[in-house]
C-alpha cells in the first residue's frame, strides 16, 4: 500500500509539474504554480527559509519522500527504470557509495554558486535540468498536437484550440537538453537512480539528513533468509542483503523492498540502534571496480554536456532568407543588434541578481506569450533568459514571467510596475532609418510606443517641411523593444533597445 501510495503521489507531482513547461495559456500555473516553488534548490535561491526548512523535517521524518515524489528528475528516472525492468527483472545490485564522487560534485556544485558561475549550476540542478528536458523536447510535441487539434477544429468552425509557433529558441541549450536526457536514460535503464546518488547535489545534501530519518525501511534479521531479492529490485543500489543492511544516505523511500520481500523481513517503521559491529549502517566499505567504473562514466558524460555552448549564434539565421511581405515586396530575416549590455526582464532588478539566482529552469521561457525571452549562449549565463525583439515586443500588460519564476531572480511585479520598469533605452540608428536609406515618410516607431517617448521631428531643423526623423527621451523610454519590433528597416532594425546592468523606476 505505501508504495502505491508513493507512485500515486509521484505520478500526480510530475504530470503537474511537466504541464508547467508544456502550458502555453497559464492557465496551469494558476493553480499549481506552488509546485515550482518548493523545489529544494531553487527555494534555497529564493531564501524561501520556510519550504526549505520544510523539506528538511520532512526528509528527516520520512527520509527522501522529495527524491521519490516532488523531484521531477527523480521521478523521470524511475519512469525509465520500470521500462527497462520490462525488458530485464531484478537486474540491480549493492554497490558501496562512492563518496568521493558525491561531495566532490557537491563542493564544485556550491563554489559554482558563491563564484556565481550560472552556467554550472544550471547544468546540475535536478530542477532545472528536466526543465530544459520538458521546454526544449517535450513542449514543441506538446505543441505540435496542439496545433493538430487546432487545424481539425477549424475545419469544424470551431475556435476551441489556436495555434502556435513551433521553433527553437536556442540550439546550444535544444542541445544541452538532449544530451542531458540521454545520460540520465542511459543510467536510469542502466542503474536505476545512478544520478541521483552518485552526481545529484541535492540527494547528496537531504542524503545526510536522511540518515537520521525517524521512518524508514529496516531488515528485520530473524524473518530474512538472505535470498537477496530486496537487492536485485532496489535501484538505488543500497541494500547490501548479505549484511541485512541499507545504506540510508542513497536510499529514496521507493518501497519498492517492502513489495518484493517475500518474508516479510522488510518494513517502514520507527529507526532503530544499528546492529553491533556496523554502527553506521553502510554495509560494507570496499569499493567495487564496476561501481567506480560507473560513476566515472556518469560524470563524463555529464562533464560532456558542458562543452558544447557556443553554438547558438550559427543557426539559420547566419543565413539570409528572404521572405514575402502580402506576396509583393522581399523582405531579408530580422537580425540581432549587437547589444553592448544584455536586456533582462523586469523585475530581475539588474544582470548580475538574475545571473546569481538563476538556474536555467526555462519556465519564464516556456511561458512567454511575446517570444521576446529565449535561452543565453553566454558561457557564463548559459541557459539564463536574456530578451529578443525579433519576434515580439515584451507587452507593458504582461508580467507572467515574474509570475512563475520559483528562484527569485525574477521578483514579483504587477502591471504598474512593469510600466515604471526601465529594463533598457532605444538608441536611433541614423545610417539604417529607412528615412534616410529609402527617402520616405516613417513614423512607425513614434506611432506605437506606449510611452510616447519617442517623437518625429523634421531632418533639417531650418524646413519644417522636410522628411522627420526620430528623437528618444531616454529618461521615459522603458525599453519595452516595441519600437525595435515594428521597425521596418532591415536586416537589422534603426532603432534598438540598449540595456541596463541595473534597472530603474522611472
Amino acid at each position: 500500500m505505501l508504495r502505491k501510495i508513493r507512485i500515486c503521489a509521484a505520478i500526480v507531482c510530475f504530470v503537474l509539474i511537466t504541464l508547467l513547461f508544456l502550458d502555453f495559456t497559464g492557465t496551469v500555473h494558476a493553480w499549481f504554480g506552488w509546485l515550482a516553488k518548493i523545489q529544494f534548490w531553487p527555494a534555497v535561491l529564493a531564501l524561501n527559509v520556510g519550504v526549505v526548512m520544510g523539506l528538511i523535517v520532512l526528509t528527516l521524518l520520512l527520509g527522501r519522500v522529495y527524491c521519490s515524489v516532488i523531484c521531477p528528475l527523480g521521478v523521470l528516472q524511475d519512469i525509465v527504470s520500470w521500462f527497462a525492468g520490462k525488458r530485464k527483472k531484478r537486474r540491480f545490485s549493492y554497490s558501496p557509495a562512492l563518496k568521493w564522487v558525491r561531495y566532490g560534485v557537491l563542493v564544485v556544485f556550491v563554489a559554482a554558486c558563491v563564484a556565481g558561475v550560472g552556467s554550472l549550476v544550471a547544468l546540475i540542478s535536478p530542477y532545472s535540468a528536466y526543465g530544459r528536458i520538458a521546454s526544449n523536447l517535450f513542449a514543441p510535441i506538446y505543441q505540435e498536437g496542439n496545433n493538430l487539434l487546432g487545424y481539425i477544429a477549424e475545419r469544424m468552425d470551431s475556435y476551441a484550440f489556436y495555434s502556435v509557433d513551433v521553433w527553437v529558441k536556442s540550439v546550444s541549450t535544444l542541445v544541452i537538453a538532449l544530451l542531458t536526457f540521454i545520460v540520465i536514460a542511459v543510467l536510469a535503464w542502466r542503474n536505476g537512480r545512478t544520478y541521483c546518488n552518485t552526481i545529484c547535489p541535492v540527494g547528496t545534501i537531504l542524503g545526510f539528513f536522511s540518515k537520521f530519518s525517524w521512518l524508514r525501511p529496516q531488515i528485520d534479521t530473524d524473518k530474512c533468509n538472505g535470498c537477496g531479492l530486496c537487492a536485485r529490485e532496489c535501484k538505488a543500489s543500497c541494500i547490501d542483503s548479505k549484511t541485512h543492511t541499507i545504506d540510508y544516505n542513497r536510499c529514496v523511500a521507493c518501497m519498492d523492498c517492502l513489495d518484493n520481500c517475500r518474508q516479510g523481513a522488510i518494513s517502514y517503521t520507527r529507526r532503530r540502534p544499528a546492529p553491533a559491529g556496523n554502527p553506521s549502517g553502510e554495509g560494507k566499505k570496499e569499493v567495487k571496480d564496476a561501481s567506480r567504473r560507473r560513476a566515472l562514466s556518469a560524470t563524463a558524460l555529464v562533464a560532456v554536456s558542458s562543452v558544447l555552448n557556443a553554438q547558438q549564434k550559427k543557426t539559420l539565421e547566419e543565413f539570409v532568407e528572404m521572405k514575402k511581405d502580402g506576396g509583393f515586396a522581399p523582405l531579408l530575416e530580422r537580425k540581432e543588434p549587437g547589444r553592448l549590455t544584455p536586456l533582462v526582464l523586469p523585475g530581475a532588478l539588474s544582470v548580475r541578481n538574475l545571473a546569481q539566482h538563476c538556474t536555467g529552469c526555462q519556465l519564464c521561457v516556456s511561458v512567454c506569450e511575446n517570444h521576446v525571452l529565449r535561452p543565453s549562449g553566454d558561457l557564463m549565463t548559459l541557459m539564463q533568459p536574456e530578451m529578443a525583439f525579433d519576434r515580439g515586443y515584451c507587452r507593458p500588460e504582461c508580467v507572467k514571467c515574474s509570475e512563475v519564476c520559483p528562484t527569485g531572480a525574477i521578483k514579483p511585479i504587477t502591471v504598474e510596475d512593469k510600466s515604471a520598469i526601465q529594463i533598457g533605452h532605444a538608441v536611433w540608428v541614423k545610417d539604417r532609418c529607412i528615412v534616410n536609406t529609402d527617402g520616405v515618410e516613417c513614423g512607425n516607431c513614434e506611432r506605437h510606443c506606449p510611452t510616447k517617448s519617442i517623437r518625429m521631428v523634421p531632418s533639417d531643423p531650418s524646413d519644417p517641411k522636410s522628411l522627420k526623423i526620430p528623437v528618444i527621451n531616454v529618461e521615459t523610454c522603458i525599453g519595452c523593444g516595441e519600437c525595435e519590433y515594428l521597425c521596418p528597416s532591415r536586416p537589422r532594425s534603426a532603432i534598438y533597445v540598449e540595456g541596463h546592468e541595473m534597472h530603474r523606476t522611472i
